[in-house]
């Protein structure tokens, strides 16, 4: 993903009302299903450690309405699988900019 125009940002509310505010990382498709991981954003030092134990976070793109929603990963091992295709994806692109 290019940072030519800088961060993109999207903020999520959870189903208890709290906004939560996440960095774009990148995006890929894998089995017809489109996946995007987001970092948390941090504000400052006291939220830096509360980010770190989020790690990276990966949703998916699911149509309910005809409206397209992100949604959490049904299993442990959808996470898994998708965890690691996008580890796979962000070295690979971390190499080609070396």
């Amino acid at each position: 993903m290019s940072d030519e125009f800088g961060p993109n940002f999207i903020t999520l509310t959870d189903e208890d009302g709290n906004n939560i505010e996440l960095e774009y990382v990148d995006a890929l498709e894998h089995n017809g299903q489109t996946y995007m991981a987001f970092f948390p954003t941090v504000e400052d030092e006291a939220d830096e450690a509360a980010a770190e134990d989020f790690g990276l976070v990966i949703l998916k793109s699911v149509m309910v309405d005809g409206e397209e929603l992100l949604s959490t990963l049904d299993s442990d091992e959808e996470v898994n699988e998708i965890y690691d295709l996008f580890m796979e994806q962000i070295l690979a692109d971390e190499e080609e900019n070396s």
